[in-house]
């Protein structure tokens, strides 16, 4: 199987990773089992990445695809964009995603259930309105 990371991704991800001030030294790489769905595969081989940036603590954990080498690029891309994120003081898409869902799982207040109630009385009177006349 050829490896689908080509030289200019690599060498790419080292100028980003220059860019932001990151060295292998400041990075802690350590292969971890996965978890998750996979069986007797995913709980013997340790392809999963933990990925710590020392000097600001940034965790990355990257179990994204079965080859280790890819799991190590994609875990080294996740770090530059959180680094990135935070230095410009911007959320992530992903944390972006995060905080939607939990906008949308929160309960609604009283007040805007009455409100949705008392429009959807208005809706159901307007429609009826609309019935054709009954021979009464």
């Amino acid at each position: 199987m050829q490896n689908p990371i080509t030289s200019e991704k690599l060498t790419a991800m080292e100028e980003r990773m220059a860019v932001l001030g990151i060295t292998q030294g400041d990075l802690l790489e350590k292969f971890v089992r996965g978890s998750g769905a996979g069986g007797q595969k995913i709980n013997k081989t340790s392809s999963c990445v933990f990925l710590k940036h020392l000097p600001s603590g940034v965790c990355i954990k990257c179990q994204m695809d079965r080859s280790r080498e890819i799991n190590r690029f994609l875990a080294r891309r996740e770090l530059c964009e959180q680094l990135e994120s935070i230095r410009d003081g911007k959320a992530t898409a992903k944390t972006q995603a995060i905080e939607k869902m939990r906008r949308q799982k929160r309960r609604r207040s009283r007040r805007s259930k009455q409100r949705s109630i008392v429009d959807k009385r208005l809706l159901s009177t307007k429609k009826s309105l609309r019935r054709p006349p009954t021979g009464d």
